[in-house]
């Protein structure tokens, strides 16, 4: 029931001409796309199914990866069933849905990636990497095709948990691929954390409830130069971080057991101990700190941690103490359970699964404002993104909602799309275009001057 590589559409490609730099692919991995860049160009502040809306293009199967852009590419991955799949959920299901009792698939899926033109959304090729009945069940919020590819402008890394790595040229051809085998998750909620590209390297996080570990593989062949295991870790569903400062370059992971950090060559540099049931937010850098992130909607205590260069051992603030020597400040009760927070204007904006932001200043971890709610924004999955000073926070309705940015809240309007637009997927800004990716589809927002052409 294998059928690996096999690449479709490979004879309209003359009509498509790749043009990206190798060294510069615009959105090369997950939450890269989440400012525009200083060049004076951005996306449209409003937009419908309809308004501002350059192209959109159907996608068939069921993903919750955001996508990736190269040159003037749109790089996705789905998995489709060749039966009936059970559609998405909205909301958090703790009243009437038992994940342990969520089946495993039956019937045959197909694991894909898809190339689309930025400019049209016309589809340049697919490839199926994978056909196989879905060793593992997973969470009706999760999909089988939920981390987000990675590119280094030169191939394509698309990464399925609990099935493999496959790679391709620019063009669609099957360049290499490796396969892993399935582990459990807590609850048999499934798999979702994204694989990162460092140099010559790229790098997987699996958290599972089996034996966890991360793997440094060879980014040309697929070799693996590095595995090392994360004793005593448990699921989790945070996306590691390269963390470049002044001192040196880290992998930073989070985690429920501890969060750590380890050097290139596997070692472990410094450990915080975890205090959430979950580990979802990805680490990320901002003015020299690094913050670390982790909550839930009901359980553990969700904190949040600023930690600067140089940590050592284990670096967890004694109570009472909330700092330390490399903990510039840590907060209880704060962290979200999905949203990676975003720091925008200045201030640290916190966005929460059930429709409520707060912000921070994120040199002192002082609270700016308390939690607010954003009126008719319902459930949240995705993470924010930031233009033009205002954040943008995609809803599980597919609703934009368009928030002021800085020290006071302001919701200041609404983006609707269609009614079959279920969105948890990330948007991606590139340039003065922000992509959408739904339950249903994928959107390309452009200015009016630009959509109208």
């Amino acid at each position: 029931m294998l059928r690996t590589g096999v690449v479709a559409c490979l004879a309209i490609l003359a009509g498509f001409v790749h043009t990206a730099s190798a060294a510069e692919p615009e959105v090369g991995q997950f939450l890269q796309g989440r400012f525009a860049k200083q060049s004076g160009v951005q996306p449209p502040e409003k937009w419908s199914a309809t308004e501002n809306v350059l192209w959109k293009t159907d996608v068939p199967g069921l993903a919750w990866s955001s996508p990736i852009v190269s040159g003037n590419r749109v790089y996705l991955t789905t998995c489709i069933s060749t039966g009936k799949d059970l559609e998405p959920r909205k909301g958090l299901y703790i009243e009437d849905l038992d994940a342990n009792k969520y089946p495993k698939p039956k019937d045959p899926h197909e694991w894909k990636v898809l190339c689309l033109d930025l400019s049209s959304g016309k589809k340049i090729w697919e490839a199926t990497a994978h056909t196989a009945i879905p060793p593992k069940p997973h969470h009706l919020k999760n999909t089988l095709a939920s981390e987000t590819p990675v590119t280094d402008g030169e191939r394509v890394y698309a990464y399925f948990g609990n099935v493999g790595m496959f790679v391709y040229d620019m063009d669609g051809k099957p360049l290499w691929q490796k396969m892993f085998p399935p582990q459990e998750t807590q609850y048999a909620w499934g798999t979702s954390i994204s694989p990162i590209l460092h140099e010559d390297r790229v790098y997987i996080v699996n958290d599972n409830d089996e034996k966890s570990y991360f793997v440094a593989l060879d980014k040309k062949t697929g070799e693996e130069v590095l595995r090392v295991e994360r004793e005593g870790e448990k699921t989790n569903y945070a996306t590691p971080f390269i963390w470049k400062n002044d001192q040196r370059t880290e992998l930073v992971t989070s985690g429920v057991g501890w969060s750590r950090s380890y050097d290139l060559q596997g070692n472990l540099l410094w450990k915080l101990k975890g205090k959430s049931i979950l580990a979802i937010p990805t680490p990320f850098e901002h003015g020299g700190l690094l913050y670390l992130i982790a909550g839930h909607v009901l359980w553990g205590e969700n904190p949040m941690y600023a930690i600067k260069p140089g940590a050592s051992g284990d670096i967890t603030p004694v109570e009472p103490a909330t700092s330390n020597d490399f903990v510039v400040w840590s907060a209880l009760k704060t962290g979200p359970y999905h949203p990676t927070p975003i720091i925008e204007g200045g201030v640290l904006h916190v966005l929460y699964d059930r429709g409520f932001m707060a912000a921070f200043d994120p040199k002192t971890g002082e609270e700016i404002y308390p939690r607010k709610r954003i009126p008719n924004g319902r459930a949240f999955t995705s993470s924010p993104v930031a233009f033009g000073g205002k954040l943008f926070c995609l809803n599980e309705d597919g609703v934009t909602f368009a928030i002021k940015a800085g020290g006071d809240f302001e919701l200041l309007h609404s983006n609707p799309l269609a009614e079959d637009d279920m969105g948890m997927a990330t948007p991606v800004i590139v340039g003065d275009k922000l992509l959408i990716r739904t339950s249903a589809r994928i959107y390309c927002i452009a200015p009016t001057s630009v959509a109208g052409k």
